[in-house]
């Protein structure tokens, strides 16, 4: 299975020149690409067909990870870029239309992001866990949402229509494989043709100095610090400079030069201080979240859940309290030991004077620690807090609707989450882990046409229309065999669909 690309606008570079022939056989048939017409331009669907094809295969990644209160995070930083970018007109209707504009989580703990085509995003763990500032991850997300608007992945392919669908196809494929093995990547830019690769190259700095300034341009209408870029670009440059070991991909697809700092720095309005903003308590959290949720291995989470009893610890600052008691609540419940998590979180709290997002997320942490530890109605407690909060905001919230559901799922008590489930799911019709979540409701009310059909939907929102396509079948033979409770409705919206989702899975056969 492909991993999350480390550093795709590299890998399209290498694998053009290399040949379609090149690529490890068992990935090309995993991941089949729509025909694109020889020497045609690409057009936005076609792009995003690509993209559709290829996040297919990440949302099938083992590295692919759904989880609610860092999607959220993340999601509170992308959403305003976004919109600044579509009120300043950098996302044409065509463009922002029929994208995406959908970010993926990966458990890597390299510290790089990436753009696809069709509006696809990719962040690991590694690059969440280690920015200093909301406001540091906002620049790198701009950045990539620029390489996306500009359209920089389909310039590059265009540039190649000599090469046949085949070969542009296999450019796709190839920032996957490269993931596997970065090296064998690189290899295949040695030989012949040294001009062309570094025309492409000179190529590609053009497209990073142009993601520079388009997306140093949304922070501040978004609500960032522009200064975040500066700081993100001192991180990268200090990384640089002590050892690129493989754990930063970011440096090798986006390389630093001192033209393009200098550039950023010479950005900030005249008389700004350099100086960074500090970092917000809640993201010093969500930071220390996504380094114990990346795997790093038994020995570390023991050495990051004892971290609190070192001595000097009191003395730290507040936002380094803050993350090493989240973390080390979070390490204790990832290793099972719920007692000595259970008995870190009253420092947690205390630790957070007062923080409105720090304590919202404590209190999600700690319904999420009951809940593991099979406590739902300790759980549920745990979360009342928040609950009453996001109602007094009138905002729906996908963390608190997603655990609530578990929760009450495990009391028997989830007919409660129907509705709420459904109204999400109208608004945010894509969301799998919503559409799976109100499955199970369905299923503990005895309602298994209905389960069936919210399946359905949750393996079409992860464009995997074969498995939809059963299930809907499974549901349609259901109603024959009279087993729905004479629910007619829902039987003729399993029809209507199963109809639409054969047809998508016929056109996704013939790309291939």
């Amino acid at each position: 299975m492909p991993s999350f690309p480390q550093n795709p606008l590299r890998a399209l570079l290498a694998v053009v020149l290399a040949g379609a022939t090149l690529l490890p056989p068992p990935l090309a048939a995993q991941l089949q690409l729509p025909t694109l017409g020889d020497g045609a331009s690409i057009t936005t669907s076609d792009e995003r067909r690509m993209g559709d094809r290829i996040i297919r295969s990440l949302f099938r990644d083992p590295d692919y990870l759904e989880d609610a209160p860092l999607q959220e995070y993340v999601e509170g930083i992308w959403k305003p870029l976004l919109a600044a970018a579509r009120a300043r007109g950098e996302l044409s209707p065509e463009l922002d239309e029929r994208f995406a504009w959908q970010i993926l989580l990966g458990r890597d703990r390299s510290v790089n992001a990436f753009a696809l085509p069709g509006g696809y995003f990719g962040v690991h763990l590694g690059l969440i866990g280690v920015v200093g500032t909301r406001d540091e991850l906002a620049s790198v997300l701009a950045h990539e949402l620029s390489h996306v608007s500009q359209r920089h992945i389909a310039r590059m392919i265009s540039q190649q229509s000599r090469h046949t669908p085949l070969v542009i196809g296999s450019m796709i494929l190839g920032a996957l494989a490269a993931a596997k093995s970065p090296d064998a990547a690189q290899a295949l830019m040695i030989g012949g043709q040294a001009a062309m690769v570094q025309n492409q190259l000179n190529f590609s700095r053009d497209m990073e100095r142009e993601a520079d300034r388009m997306g140093y341009s949304l922070l501040a209408p978004a609500g960032f610090s522009p200064q975040g870029v500066v700081g993100m670009f001192d991180r990268l440059q200090q990384a640089n400079r002590l050892n690129d070991n493989g754990s930063w991909p970011y440096l090798r697809s986006h390389p630093l030069t001192s033209e393009r700092i200098a550039d950023m720095q010479s950005r900030l309005p005249a008389g700004q201080s350099l100086a960074q903003p500090a970092p917000s308590l809640e993201h010093g959290m969500m930071a220390a979240r996504a380094r114990v949720l990346s795997r790093p291995g038994v020995d570390v989470l023991r050495q990051w859940a004892r971290l609190p009893e070192s001595s000097g610890f009191a003395a730290q600052p507040q936002a380094q309290r803050v993350a090493a008691l989240y973390a080390a609540v979070l390490a204790h419940i990832q290793l099972q030991d719920y007692g000595p998590a259970r008995a870190g979180l009253p420092a947690l709290t205390q630790a957070l004077a007062g923080d409105a997002q720090g304590l919202r997320q404590a209190g999600l942490l700690a319904a999420e620690l009951e809940l593991a530890a099979g406590q739902p109605q300790a759980a549920l407690q745990a979360l009342a807090p928040v609950i009453e909060a996001d109602d007094t905001a009138d905002k729906p919230s996908r963390p608190v609707l997603l655990l609530r559901t578990q929760i009450l799922l495990r009391l028997g008590q989830a007919q409660s989450m129907a509705s709420p489930l459904q109204t999400w799911v109208t608004l945010y019709p894509r969301d799998a882990a919503a559409w799976q979540a109100l499955a199970q409701v369905w299923q503990a009310q005895n309602q298994p046409l209905r389960a069936l059909r919210a399946e359905g939907e949750a393996q079409a929102a992860h464009y995997d229309y074969a498995a939809a396509v059963d299930r809907f079948r499974a549901g349609q033979e259901l109603a024959r065999r009279g087993g729905t409770q004479n629910d007619h409705f829902e039987a003729s919206i399993i029809d209507t669909r199963l109809r639409a989702t054969q047809e998508l899975l016929r056109e996704q056969t013939a790309e291939r």
